[in-house]
């Protein structure tokens, strides 16, 4: 990563393991500070206007999920929830309370780097998300207005009546925008440049965190459930009817392609 990337703030009540991520988060060129409670977390993210946050589930005042709900009434800083847990109602909340990643201990220094370097390297905003409280790399500028979207041009995707614009970062679903959140984008990017090729969920694991999972990346469960809880909540923005879907296929055991294109829908 680059020197100078920003605040941190480390909310852990763990001694150890908040020194661990003190360190791997200064060496990665950040400025770092640390809370040992959620409610003192809140107000160091507030006060610091923290570019990443570091949040244990398992606090000794109030949950990570609540700590969370409190940040994300001022802040869209890039958030990586940490906690022992893997079962998938802790995905679904993590994710739902708007999490950016997920992550869990033990867990190796690199791993965190990686997690976050790929977390930063995607544009800042997401759409219907929160304001965000300062702009590290810059989300691509909007198309003119007047620019309606050309199915040749490679940055606007169609199916079924859905068009995704990679540039602009937007989605809409006959003609109404649909917000989505980032790793729910980028997943929905994937599927629909594959046209109809499956894509495994560690295929999907590594779009969501990044070039900086290689194909040699360890991919753990909890990393291919988050995929899942993601799809799940993907799936519901869409209303997509389970039985016969417009978009999201499941391929039993394998992942997940795009359904086939409807003649009589764009």
């Amino acid at each position: 990563m680059d020197d100078d990337l920003g605040v941190a703030v480390v909310i852990e009540d763990d001694a150890d393991v908040r020194n661990l991520l003190e360190g791997v988060l200064s060496q990665a060129g950040f400025e770092v500070h640390t809370a040992v409670d959620g409610r003192a977390g809140v107000e160091v993210v507030r006060s610091k206007q923290a570019n990443v946050v570091t949040l244990d589930i398992g606090l000794p005042d109030i949950d990570g999920f609540e700590v969370l709900r409190r940040i994300r009434h001022f802040s869209n800083a890039y958030v990586v929830m940490l906690t022992g847990r893997t079962e998938e109602p802790d995905l679904l909340s993590a994710l739902n309370a708007g999490a950016d990643d997920y992550i869990a201990k033990p867990f190796r220094p690199r791993e965190l780097r990686a997690r976050v370097a790929a977390m930063m390297r995607r544009p800042r905003h997401e759409t219907g998300g929160h304001k965000p409280a300062q702009a590290m790399w810059p989300a691509a500028p909007a198309a003119p207005a007047a620019a309606a979207p050309r199915q040749h041009d490679t940055a606007v995707l169609q199916h079924n009546g859905l068009v995704l614009n990679h540039r602009t970062r937007t989605v809409e679903v006959q003609g109404e925008p649909l917000a989505l959140t980032r790793s729910e984008f980028d997943l929905l990017h994937v599927l629909l440049r594959g046209g109809g090729a499956v894509c495994t969920r560690a295929d999907l694991v590594r779009a969501v965190r990044g070039e900086f999972y290689d194909e040699d990346t360890y991919i753990s469960e909890a990393d291919e459930r988050a995929v899942e809880v993601h799809i799940g909540n993907l799936r519901r923005k869409l209303k997509e009817d389970q039985l016969s879907p417009r978009w999201l296929q499941t391929v039993r055991g394998v992942g997940y392609r795009l359904a086939p294109g409807r003649p009589h829908e764009r």
